[in-house]
């Protein structure tokens, strides 16, 4: 222990925060990102088309693509359009009959191919769709708890111990400010050192309950993975039996198709659904055994406004519209857990919500980035003093600039690269991904060879150059672009382009002022300066 419990409390908040805070930095802004990460997934396949037609019109174009591409398919799963996303996305599994094995040397075809198939289907025209291969934001999602080149257990368990240091910072630095409501509207800037600190606690109390609630919700979500021997003691057996009683899933379909029949419509049986859920929309559904006389299908209820990511499902017998079963009701821990990682998805929230959300993790990065930069501005004069900088403080600056500057290098390139490479390139998505590491690598190996404060600069400065150009790349390579976007006020990828131009503009800010900027002198510095001029004066 320090000289007293605060004293404590105010180490363990720097250091739990400084050891994990470049990785948390990532997770933060990836995070982020993920909150839109339909609408970039969109911008990302600009062949998409547009659609504004029914959900009863798009299933019924469902059915018959799938009964055209995989009538012997054993399932079919198809993904609704919505307001978010207006293609149709949809996947079928194959029976083992139907699959050859790859020959010598070659690779099993990723799509259609294999056990599996899938397709995007534009439910205007009920016809598929040849769209870029990319991830899109899904690789935002997956990576700020999955990360990237890592197997995903370690990765998991990594950014759960990452997860928890930041919880236990949010905690400290709460006992560690006395004046913690002060805080919120005190700035004071050009003032160094303490310029730094106001900032890092206003980003940090300005959304102060939002960083909470996301750093323990996204523990939450993993709990089984941390936690996972309650589980294998009470069903030492069979654990995905307890997946199925604790989340209240309906039993999965594994006998055969038998016999022929005709379905029903895909509209009388949404229909039924819909009364049954008092109006509720209906997300998407699968459909078992598709053509035989025992064939059912699920069909799962629209998230809606409902804070839980648990959504209710209903199970028909496709040929007569029985309703067979529904989703068991689910407990007060289930609820608990689902009402959890519902508020860690947020997509119960409408757009302005959402931006709200989105704000509040832009702040949270800021806070994140402000208190790893902070350790740097204190630990500077002390170096200082004995003229020259210390390998620990080498190395913070350059993780620094590579992580605070240069991860929005990453970001941009990640984009760039979806317009640059080329549409018909073989794993696309993949190549996608490695130039959002590459920038990253030659950002971070920028800083390292010469972490000084011009290098700041530099660096927001070619983020800010990368952003602001990705408007006209868009333009350049695509028909989706701003000129077009506008006028038919299609403000999903309007504002996508809007966003990455004001993001350019912040950054174009920040190294300015960066460039400008000079450090606040110490009170020893203005004293020794004070006594020269004085007795400059007296000589005179």
């Amino acid at each position: 222990m320090k000289n007293g419990f605060r004293q404590s409390m105010a180490w363990l908040h720097t250091w739990t925060g400084l050891l994990v805070g470049w990785l948390l930095l990532l997770i933060f802004m990836a995070g982020t990102a993920s909150y839109y990460r339909e609408e970039i997934s969109r911008w990302m396949r600009p062949e998409l088309p547009r659609s504004t037609v029914s959900a009863d019109d798009a299933a019924a174009r469902a059915i018959a693509f799938l009964q055209h591409k995989a009538p012997q398919a054993e399932s079919w799963n198809v993904t609704l359009p919505d307001a978010r996303n207006p293609a149709m996305r949809m996947f079928w599994r194959n029976p083992e009959s139907m699959v050859k094995p790859p020959a010598e040397g070659e690779k099993r075809r990723r799509r259609g191919g294999g056990r599996f198939g899938d397709a995007t289907v534009d439910p205007t025209t009920g016809k598929e769709v040849t769209a870029r291969e990319t991830r899109g934001g899904d690789f935002f999602y997956r990576l700020h708890f999955d990360l990237h080149y890592i197997p995903v257990v370690w990765a998991r368990y990594l950014v759960g111990f990452c997860a928890m240091f930041m919880l236990v910072a949010i905690i400290t630095g709460v006992i560690t400010h006395k004046k913690i409501f002060k805080d919120f509207f005190t700035f004071r800037p050009q003032k160094g050192l303490r310029s730094w600190l106001d900032f890092h606690n206003v980003s940090a109390v300005m959304a102060l309950p939002y960083h909470a609630m996301i750093t323990y919700t996204g523990i939450v979500t993993l709990m089984f993975m941390y936690l996972p021997w309650g589980v294998s003691s009470a069903y030492p057996k069979d654990e995905d039996a307890f997946f199925s009683e604790a989340f209240a899933r309906m039993a999965d379909i594994e006998s055969p198709g038998q016999g022929s029949a005709v379905a029903l419509p895909i509209q009388q049986l949404m229909d039924s659904a819909r009364k049954h859920w008092n109006g509720a929309d209906v997300a998407g559904f699968t459909l078992y055994r598709p053509g035989a006389a025992n064939a059912v299908i699920d069909l799962h209820q629209r998230d809606g406004k409902r804070l839980s990511v648990d959504t209710p499902s209903l199970r028909f017998n496709a040929v007569n519209g029985e309703l067979i079963e529904a989703s068991p009701t689910a407990g007060g821990a289930t609820v608990t857990r689902g009402v959890m990682y519902g508020l860690h998805l947020a997509r119960f929230a409408d757009w302005g919500l959402r931006a709200l959300f989105f704000l509040s993790g832009l702040i949270g990065c800021l806070m994140v980035a402000s208190g790893v930069v902070l350790w740097a501005v204190k630990e500077r004069p002390k170096h200082a003093k004995s003229g020259k900088t210390g390998f620990g403080l080498r190395l913070v600056d350059a993780l620094n600039i590579g992580a605070v500057a240069g991860l929005p290098i990453a970001f941009a390139a990640y984009f760039w690269g979806n317009r640059l490479l080329p549409v018909q390139l073989a794993d696309r998505s993949d190549a996608e991904i490695n130039v959002f590491f590459y920038a990253w690598a030659a950002s971070l190996l920028a800083a390292f060879i010469w972490p000084k404060r011009l290098m700041w600069a530099w660096q927001l400065y070619v983020g800010a150059a990368m952003f602001a150009l990705i408007p006209a790349i868009n333009a350049l390579t695509t028909h989706a672009h701003l000129g077009v976007t506008l006028l038919q006020g299609d403000w999903v990828l309007a504002g996508f382009d809007l966003v990455m131009l004001a993001f350019g503009a912040v950054l174009a800010y920040c190294g300015l002022r960066m460039q400008r900027w000079q450090p606040a002198l110490s009170a020893a510095e203005k004293k020794r300066r004070q006594q020269a001029a004085v007795a400059a004066e007296a000589s005179a």
